[in-house]
């Protein structure tokens, strides 16, 4: 199963933007759909999870009350709403399936290029 974000863009601080996760192929109700972040020269962080089959989230502490993941079986897909934007929250952002919520992918997953959040103060 493939995974292609979009959304991303530039954002004044305190505004919103709402990221979308496309999965190309079926998916089981066990998996996990992950967005994690990536600054330049910083690790790869969890921002937050979903589960397939019964939409239970986790979050990370950074972005719990501010951001919300939700997803649309019928088109496939993962969202992630991000509201009141900081200027910390600015990285590229990932899509990714696992097992566990906040799991990363093993060595020489294909990430994709990730979508830019951009957030200017």
């Amino acid at each position: 199963v493939q995974l292609q974000a979009s959304g991303g863009g530039l954002v004044q601080a305190g505004g919103s933007l709402r990221l979308s996760c496309a999965a190309s192929g079926r998916l089981f109700s066990s998996s996990v759909i992950n967005w994690f972040r990536q600054d330049p020269g910083k690790e790869r962080e969890f921002v937050a999870a979903i589960r397939w089959g019964y939409g239970t989230t986790v979050y990370a502490d950074s972005v719990k009350g501010r951001f919300t993941i939700s997803r649309d079986t019928a088109k496939n897909a993962v969202y992630l709403q991000m509201d009141t934007l900081k200027p910390e929250d600015t990285a590229t952002y990932y899509c990714a399936r696992s097992t566990s919520p906040g799991d990363k992918p093993g060595p020489g997953y294909n990430w994709g290029p990730g979508t830019l959040v951009t957030v200017s103060s």
